[in-house]
């Protein structure tokens, strides 16, 4: 495939502006014109009380698990700690486990919380990530997500006995900013859009609806996807899925692609 598989090629980053970085940098490495179209915004809960009473808790050392399934969590958490005055890392909470749903997760907690995780899945899916705490019965477990997060792993956690803190720690909304997509794809100039996660695909075609565009519009371009329910996601809106990532990492994802590539070009 070359030094470069991606030489040339107009790639769409959909990820949040927080979250791009790594994906970028990846493709790049592989020649690639990168487009930023950050799909998703990510923004903590307006009525936060009861994750600042769950992040008291947390700093008391009152939970046996502090369970993480998004890096955009990590990020909430830590501006919260930090304008509560709780130092991350630091306190009764070091002695708390952490969990992290992916390597993606796991690097955040590291640079964010300045903790390493004690768990990552082989599988980075929440189904896997509750098999691998094997909780008991009345585990403490702080687990702050999405307001749109699935629902599996809390079920799980309660069916293992856990008493588990499960508090919304941000919602997400249409992102803003970035490149002009519109005009890449009116004058041809997009090979492929990467996606994410589901609410990435949902939110990507609502921006781009309202922008003008749509589905269609994407004929001739590679979609990929970095597992089977972001995938599930993108067919649901009629986008033809090329790249399903092997692995469900930002590596896999541009591997997948790169393969992809190869395949059509070979």
């Amino acid at each position: 495939m070359g030094a470069q598989p991606l030489a040339g090629l107009h790639i769409v980053n959909t990820r949040a502006a927080r979250q791009a970085p790594p994906l970028t940098r990846r493709l790049k490495a592989e020649g690639a014109e990168v487009l930023h179209y950050p799909a998703v915004e990510v923004a903590p809960c307006t009525d936060g009380g009861q994750l600042d009473a769950a992040i008291r808790a947390l700093a008391a050392g009152q939970f046996d698990w502090l369970v993480i399934t998004s890096a955009n969590t990590v990020y909430v958490l830590s501006e919260r700690m930090r304008a509560l005055g709780i130092r991350p890392g630091e306190g009764a909470w070091s002695n708390t486990r952490v969990a992290a749903v992916g390597p993606a997760s796991a690097a955040a907690i590291r640079e964010e919380l300045h903790r390493a995780a004690d768990l990552v899945p082989d599988e980075y899916v929440a189904e896997s990530l509750a098999e691998g705490l094997h909780v008991v019965g009345g585990s403490r477990v702080f687990l702050p997500q999405s307001t749109i997060a699935r629902p599996a792993l809390a079920q799980a956690l309660h069916t293992a006995g856990a008493e588990v803190t499960q508090v919304a720690a941000y919602h997400t909304k249409v992102g803003q900013g970035g490149d002009d997509l519109t005009v890449h794809l009116c004058r041809r100039r997009v090979d492929a859009v990467l996606f994410t996660s589901a609410s990435t695909v949902d939110y990507f075609i609502a921006r781009l609806k309202g922008e003008g565009g749509d589905a269609v519009s994407l004929r001739g371009a590679a979609v990929a996807c970095i597992g089977p329910l972001t995938a599930e996601a993108a067919r649901k809106h009629a986008l033809p899925v090329q790249v399903v990532a092997k692995t469900r990492t930002v590596e896999g994802l541009v591997d997948g692609l790169k393969t992809y590539i190869a395949g059509r070009t070979g």
